[in-house]
């Protein structure tokens, strides 16, 4: 079952699936405006099927970005410090790039912050000033990778977790975080049930996952390394082209992203993100 399977037909909004695994464009909502449970139930379920949903030529404050945040969970600042956020609003971080201030890399596949002992549910960020063509953002189904692969290997797989830590950030150079803020290495199941559509995903990634639990990285290499390249198959992927005024959404529970560097300080970007609190993985 692929999330685009899963989609529903809707009476307030309109959701147009963006690629064939991941993705969709919900159209008929302004989110500055004030949005009823009814309308929010549809905009939920649109998230629940798709994993990653955007809103077009959106003109919002950061006070409207933080409520609509809010309607998904508790908001939570990046858990390092390693994104400054606005004045008013230091729960909306500030993603930044301009000629003398080169923004970090971001250009590797990860769920967020999946080290924590409660990473993230969902990150959501606001084009406030892009260019359009360069520096667009990639997503892959997760719980498509699950579900495509043997039974015989989800099987072995459902009994396993993984170590998740932050050592690479540290390692950057330079760094954004210093080391006395990283936090130990945590277990989390390599297969995690999603608490809201009770589907299974794949939870692991090349960034922030280290080793199987009980393993040595070499042993877990090889394993880890085909569970990547099988959940970025060009099938299982949607790229977006940003534009001012977008307004996008991604379900780290069950996708990754990889935001894509073919840019240089020369580029204007200026987006705000939220992100909103998750549970613990099971």
């Amino acid at each position: 079952m692929t999330a685009v399977a899963a989609a529903k037909i809707f009476d307030i909004i309109t959701v147009r699936p963006a690629a064939g695994a991941i993705g969709a464009e919900i159209s008929g909502v302004d989110l500055s405006a004030p949005m009823d449970d009814a309308l929010f139930a549809e905009i939920r379920q649109a998230f629940l099927d798709h994993v990653v949903v955007f809103f077009r030529g959106q003109i919002i404050s950061p006070a409207d970005h933080v409520a609509f945040t809010e309607r998904f969970g508790a908001l939570e600042p990046h858990p390092l410090g390693s994104r400054r956020g606005l004045d008013d609003h230091p729960e909306v971080m500030v993603l930044e790039n301009r000629p003398g201030k080169l923004g970090p890399r971001n250009d590797f596949w990860h769920s967020d912050i999946s080290f924590a002992e409660r990473p993230p549910a969902l990150s959501m960020l606001y084009a406030i000033d892009v260019t359009e063509g360069p520096a667009d953002t990639m997503f892959c189904n997760m719980y498509a990778a699950y579900e495509s692969l043997s039974e015989t290997l989800r099987g072995v797989l459902d009994g396993l977790d993984a170590i998740h830590d932050a050592d690479i950030l540290v390692n950057e150079v330079p760094s954004r975080v210093a080391a006395t803020e990283v936090p130990p290495g945590i277990a989390h199941p390599v297969v995690r049930t999603h608490p809201e559509s009770g589907r299974k995903a794949l939870y692991v990634n090349p960034y922030f996952t280290r080793r199987f639990n009980g393993m040595t990285v070499e042993e877990s290499l090889p394993l880890l390394e085909y569970l990547y390249k099988h959940a970025t198959r060009h099938e299982n992927i949607y790229r977006h082209s940003w534009r001012v005024g977008d307004v996008l959404m991604w379900d780290n529970r069950c996708a990754m992203h990889y935001a894509v560097r073919d840019y240089d300080e020369n580029l204007v970007r200026f987006l705000h993100r939220t992100t909103a609190a998750g549970d613990r993985p099971v």
